[in-house]
């Protein structure tokens, strides 16, 4: 808190301290939510907006469609949401603020990119999925994630049969914790990237598409 980071956010258990702790020097707190159940609880905890992490989002994701939460949602939250889940271009963001979010995340997109930290062979791979390479499990942190079945396979593990894991074996194992290490997260849009481009080329990309979108969007409307 010493840094008083303007916008902070949140992911599992109950925000309220956090919120306080923000709030007292003028700060926003998100609040990442995959239900109906956990959004209403952040909004009595006083976030002061909602982040629908949805079915299709890499890593840790709900497994609600966004077309259902985010409706839901609505009918009793007026103030800021971001929609989370394969978002990786400019006409998902417009069809994510038609729906009726106000902002995206975008994930996966990201990671493959010049910039991006992430180790080049994960980069590589996510160039070279689609959509059926992505499991949803909770075997290796407890928790339903999205992985990359290939790097799945790297480990020695098969992706299409995955048991599920209790939570306390996952924290106590030093071993099965090395090796989620190696096992990457991307979400369900990952089809969607062909390319390692710079993240300034990326987001003119997305302004040039998402322009070119609300465009014949507007004609259709005629």
């Amino acid at each position: 808190m010493q840094h008083r980071v303007p916008v902070v956010i949140t992911s599992l258990g109950n925000p309220s301290e956090v919120v306080r702790q923000v709030h007292g020097y003028g700060g926003l707190v998100l609040h990442d939510v995959t239900t109906v159940r956990h959004a209403r609880r952040a909004m009595e905890a006083g976030v002061d907006g909602l982040i629908l992490v949805c079915a299709g989002a890499g890593g840790h994701a709900g497994a609600l469609s966004p077309f259902a939460l985010l409706r839901e949602v609505r009918a009793f939250h007026d103030g800021l949401i971001v929609l989370a889940g394969a978002i990786t271009d400019g006409q998902s963001i417009l069809a994510a603020q038609v729906m009726g979010a106000d902002l995206v995340y975008m994930g996966t997109r990201f990671i493959a990119t010049e910039e991006s930290s992430a180790v080049p062979a994960y980069k590589q791979m996510l160039v070279a999925s689609t959509a059926a390479d992505i499991v949803y499990t909770p075997h290796f942190s407890g928790i339903p994630a999205n992985y990359l079945k290939p790097s799945i396979a790297a480990t020695g593990l098969d992706p299409d049969d995955l048991p599920a894991v209790d939570r306390s074996a996952v924290r106590a194992s030093g071993e099965r914790q090395k090796r989620w290490k190696d096992i990457w997260g991307a979400g369900q849009g990952v089809g969607n990237i062909h390319d390692l481009p710079r993240v300034a080329s990326l987001v003119d990309r997305l302004v040039d598409e998402y322009q070119t979108a609300r465009t014949a969007w507007r004609e259709r409307l005629r």
